[in-house]
């Protein structure tokens, strides 16, 4: 089966980076570029008709301005409009036409994490069933380095996995966040050291088994690190995303429960790369 890419264009300009990230992934896999543009069904019959020819119109010129200024070859591309509500109609057309991955831009109201749970993005990111990937930097920046937070979770599983069958060319970090229980207390007795450092190795050698157990289920995989540092899942990982930006973060959609994680909406309203959302299995 050929693979689609569904790209969501809302003809703005700060979307021009993720429609050149779709063009350059659609070329590189060899799979159909669908984009769409999202009508508001509200508006009289005659003027939704008009305006469908116009933004068709309009999604051709910038995709032909966007190749020109990337130097990309044309993939197979198909152009529609849907009307309906936005993140619905991402959903429902990435269900019928089977996508691989869905390629929307970014949160555009940075650094206000309280707003993005309504946004566009973070509905389609709750009920998407593909990986959604959020694009904000230039898509002449390859994909050479790529952050996965990991721990035991199904998430955490799925994501890597989706991680390492995509992308086995890239060079791969592993960040795991860990907290032993009584290092506030205890830290500075040598007995609890020692006991913290054998506990802490012993996570590691669990992590690294699991790592290649998945490894072992493909072909080709890349290169792999696994970072392992003490404290707060977020701040730890927020910490690593300033001190050493990778090109790409991939991590779950879900936190626990199902629910959005509160890591996600705080990197979706800062985002210091490109981010792939996965599903949570």
């Amino acid at each position: 089966m050929t693979q689609t890419l569904l790209f969501a264009c809302d003809l703005s300009a700060e979307n021009r980076a993720a429609f050149a990230r779709a063009i350059r992934l659609a070329n590189e896999s060899g799979a159909r570029l669908d984009v769409i543009h999202v009508l508001d069904p509200h508006l009289p019959r005659r003027v939704l008709h008009d305006l469908e020819t116009a933004v068709v119109d309009d999604m051709q010129a910038i995709l032909t301005d966007v190749r020109e200024d990337y130097a990309l070859p044309e993939p197979k591309v198909l152009l529609q409009t849907v009307a309906g509500a936005a993140y619905a109609e991402i959903i429902r057309e990435a269900h019928d036409r089977e996508v691989d991955m869905i390629v929307l831009g970014s949160h555009r109201k940075r650094g206000q994490p309280d707003l993005v749970a309504g946004t566009t993005l973070a509905r389609v990111l709750r009920s998407a069933p593909c990986p959604v990937l959020s694009v904000t930097q230039p898509a002449s920046r390859d994909w050479q380095e790529i952050l996965v937070p990991v721990d035991f979770s199904l998430a955490s599983r799925n994501t890597l996995r989706e991680v390492l069958k995509r992308f086995p060319e890239a060079h791969l970090t592993l960040l795991h966040a860990w907290d032993v229980p009584g290092e506030r207390e205890l830290g500075s007795d040598s007995d609890f050291a020692r006991w913290r450092d054998r506990e802490v190795e012993r996570l590691r050698c669990q992590l690294e088994r699991e790592t290649d157990q998945l490894m072992s289920e493909l072909d080709s995989v890349p290169e792999v690190e696994l970072v392992l540092e003490p404290g707060d899942p977020l701040e730890v990982l927020v910490t690593r995303l300033r001190r050493q930006p990778p090109d790409l973060l991939a991590l779950s959609s879900r936190g626990q429960l199902g629910r959005q994680s509160p890591i996600t909406e705080a990197l979706l309203a800062e985002p210091h790369c490109d981010i792939m959302l996965c599903r949570a299995w």
